[in-house]
């Protein structure tokens, strides 16, 4: 039995299990990834050293210090307060037989099954770090190879220096199109368009917020600088219609929008020949176990299901903290302070007491964070008009191939007025993803009317039995007799 289990270690897990076992506490960290870093972080494989290892990643030291830091703590001969399990995720979690803390049930997250892994942890409390995956909306070919999540094209860069594409076009909408555009440019890509359906003014909605954090604004320079050195066309208020192409992406033709993100009338299609379409509307955490564990939720600015927590990180279930994307989108540096609240909060609670200064400074980061990440969301929401860009026949749930002519006809034939029936009905979100990549499409296509979606329409795609797939073999537990 451990003080507390950290379940994820990008930024705010990181920094929640240091910050949790320099305080005296006892941790388990358990991540799906080998080392640690997230998917921010993410990097080549340490066994085999390279030169730059991942330098040019923006706060890098910041990653370098909370490793070393974690490393010593796990150490054998040290401290030795942190345990740390990687590639490892938590496919089920049940709060302990005695009342008294949380069980975690671990499946290995590639590869053979290892029967030497621990299969089960137990803590006394419980901090959720689990990041989010890049929120997708349907086009007309989308399903085609060459089609990728922005988040993937950049997660091949980050860990193996690997390119998607020859040719590229990055759309969606959001500051992380800059880096994936730059990244790719920077590889060896040419990216001949960056589709921004918002635009940049739509920062001066919220001008505080937008100043609020003021290292984002040198970011943006910094991309600025790499568009020019690289002259990757910048193009806002524009989306891609459709993806084209046979047995893979020829080339996608390009629209114009307004300012609420519907197709001007009469505006001339543009198609560009490419090989790559990198798309990304932003990010959506992953609930799986902050719903599983019966957390409440809410729906955040950028009509994202969220974490409810206080303002030391508590959830409404006692002893479980949530840090990080799953209390709403808002980028590494806030995660960071929320990681390192976090582990306070659960040493406080514990009866350490932790430094009120330390205390005040974070809580004043993490107002600031959530100000910036406010003000971003409303310069680039999700546009209103993209269902209007869907034929019958244009996919939706690509595990179970239903369509968006599927969902509109459960809804207006059968009367699926909910996202829960349309899923019983329809079958999206019961495949292999079970919804994390139509989730939010199929839930706002169930709605149907153009409202502001509610927790009660997100939830369904987020809550499932098992945060993870396991194999049967797995599930029916070990032999009789086995040791």
């Amino acid at each position: 039995m451990y003080d507390v289990a950290v379940v994820g270690a990008g930024p705010a897990g990181l920094a929640a299990a240091v910050t949790a076992a320099e305080q005296g506490l006892s941790v388990v960290s358990v991540d799906a990834g080998n080392q640690p870093g997230g998917q921010f972080w993410r990097h080549p494989d340490e066994s085999v050293p390279v030169e730059d290892e991942g330098r040019s990643q923006h706060m890098w030291r910041r990653f370098t210090d909370l490793r070393d830091r974690l490393r010593a703590l796990e150490a054998p001969g040290s401290r030795g307060r942190v345990h740390r399990i990687g590639g490892r995720q938590v496919w089920f979690v049940e709060r302990a037989a005695a009342g008294d803390g949380h069980v975690l049930h671990l499946t290995a997250t590639v590869g053979p099954k290892d029967r030497t892994a621990t299969p089960v942890v137990s803590a006394t409390s419980l901090i959720l770090c689990p990041g989010g995956y890049d929120r997708q909306l349907p086009v007309p070919g989308w399903d085609l190879p060459g089609v990728m999540a922005a988040g993937g094209v950049q997660a091949l860069l980050k860990a193996h220096r690997s390119v998607a594409g020859r040719r590229a076009v990055v759309a969606g909408t959001g500051p992380f199109l800059l880096p994936v555009a730059a990244g790719l440019a920077e590889a060896g890509a040419e990216v001949v368009a960056v589709c921004e359906a918002g635009s940049p003014t739509g920062w001066a909605r919220s001008p505080i917020g937008a100043a609020a954090v003021p290292s984002k604004g040198l970011e943006a320079l910094e991309y600025a600088a790499a568009f020019v050195r690289h002259r990757i066309p910048y193009r806002s208020r524009t989306v891609v219609t459709e993806i084209l192409g046979e047995d893979g992406v020829a080339s996608v033709r390009l629209g114009r929008v307004d300012r609420h993100g519907r197709l001007r009338p009469g505006s001339a299609a543009r198609e560009l020949a490419v090989d790559l379409v990198a798309l990304g509307w932003g990010f959506t955490p992953a609930l799986e176990l902050v719903a599983a564990v019966g957390a409440a939720t809410r729906v955040d600015i950028d009509q994202s299901l969220v974490a409810v927590v206080d303002a030391w990180q508590r959830t409404d279930v006692d002893r479980v903290y949530v840090a990080g994307e799953a209390t709403g989108v808002g980028g590494a540096a806030l995660a960071l302070a929320e990681g390192e609240l976090a582990g306070l909060a659960v040493a406080r609670d514990a009866g350490t007491g932790p430094s009120a200064t330390r205390v005040r400074r974070l809580q004043g980061r993490i107002r600031r964070g959530r100000s910036f990440a406010r003000a971003m969301h409303r310069a680039f929401p999700v546009p209103a008009g993209w269902q209007e860009r869907l034929r019958p026949d244009t996919t939706v749930c690509r595990c179970e191939e239903v369509t968006a002519g599927d969902i509109c006809s459960v809804r207006n034939t059968l009367g699926a007025a909910d996202a829960r029936t349309v899923k019983l009905l329809a079958r999206p979100g019961m495949g292999w993803c079970q919804g994390r990549v139509c989730g939010f499409a199929a839930a706002s296509l169930a709605a149907g009317d153009g409202r502001e979606l509610t927790s009660a329409d997100l939830l369904p795609m987020a809550k499932r039995t098992f945060a993870a797939p396991i194999s049967l073999e797995e599930l029916a537990g070990p032999e009789e007799g086995s040791s």
